[in-house]
């Protein structure tokens, strides 16, 4: 089977001044996964180093760059799944270590749940060895003053950061999926969560069938957005669905994006099919996207550009 690899950094108002840097992010990350792919590594494992990249990279909301909740803590979801057993994993509102992706693989490959929440899924994580951090290790600059402008009052951080003119909750959520020469595909996402959230809150990025889905028979998803818009059309599966019935990866994600109008959602996805083919779709103002098959040139991207991507 063709190899594939798709990886994002958010679908979301990205502001004129943080282009470059996310550009930058998602061409690093992309290459050093694809790298890696030509050289063996597997989907599962791809999925996961591919994330882990992007919660070291401050630029993104995820691990190190995520976002605070209204109770100045830095809460995180993250989640895994591969698509030949359907096997998968996930944490929500954990705090304190420094992958939660990685977390989340050890929940599905060292329990018998899917998802651990909260208190919880920091011991889980602890007791499996998974690296611990502090807060401040976390915490980047940009987060703080954000957290601090919106106390004050600035509520267009929060209202404008999906769309130009609509209100919605932001999230710039990071996710990844790919498809290995053995044919098995997986996804993973990670999310520091939306601005301003409450303490606790819970958005699509752990919940499968909403931020993720993969299924070595029909494709895989990673979704990203306003995670209460994509939960209640559980957009990752419906994507994968689409695919399933036959639908090339761009028109399954753009049919999938359509029914968000309903609950006036607004998310993107990347997505790979079981033929290997590839694609990003968005409905924001931008998405922070790579995208790379075998036979083909990389794209990446932040702006609109081409068609289905």
């Amino acid at each position: 089977m063709p190899l594939a690899l798709a990886v994002h950094g958010g679908a979301w108002n990205v502001p004129d001044d943080a282009l470059e840097a996310n550009r930058a992010g998602i061409e690093r990350v992309l290459r050093q996964t694809w790298r890696e792919m030509q050289q063996g590594l597997p989907a599962l494992d791809a999925v996961e180093a591919a994330v882990r990249l992007l919660e070291d990279d401050p630029t993104f909301n995820a691990g190190r760059g995520a976002r605070l909740n209204r109770e100045h803590r830095v809460e995180m979801d993250a989640s895994i799944m591969e698509g030949e057993g359907l096997r998968a994993g996930a944490v929500a509102a954990i705090e304190g270590v420094r992958h939660p992706v990685s977390v989340a693989r050890l929940v599905m490959e060292r329990s018998r749940h899917v998802l651990l929440a909260g208190r919880g899924a920091r011991r889980f994580a602890r007791e499996h060895g998974a690296e611990l951090c502090r807060t401040r290790d976390l915490l980047v600059g940009r987060e703080l003053e954000r957290y601090l402008r919106v106390r004050r009052g600035e509520r267009d951080l929060v209202d404008l950061e999906f769309r130009a003119r609509r209100h919605g909750a932001p999230s710039d959520t990071v996710g990844a999926v790919a498809m290995d020469r053995a044919g098995r595909l997986a996804a993973a996402t990670s999310t520091g969560g939306t601005q301003d959230k409450a303490a606790g809150r819970v958005g699509d990025s752990p919940v499968i069938g909403a931020g993720i889905y993969a299924d070595d028979r029909r494709g895989a998803a990673s979704a990203t957005g306003w995670g209460e818009g994509i939960l209640r059309v559980v957009l990752a599966k419906a994507a994968v669905d689409g695919m399933g019935s036959g639908l090339p990866p761009a028109a399954a994600g753009r049919r999938a994006l359509a029914s968000l109008a309903r609950v006036e959602g607004a998310a993107g996805l990347v997505l790979i099919d079981r033929e290997g083919r590839a694609a990003a779709v968005f409905d924001t103002p931008r998405m922070a996207r790579g995208v790379v098959v075998e036979g083909g040139r990389p794209f990446v991207a932040v702006q609109r550009r081409a068609r289905g991507r």
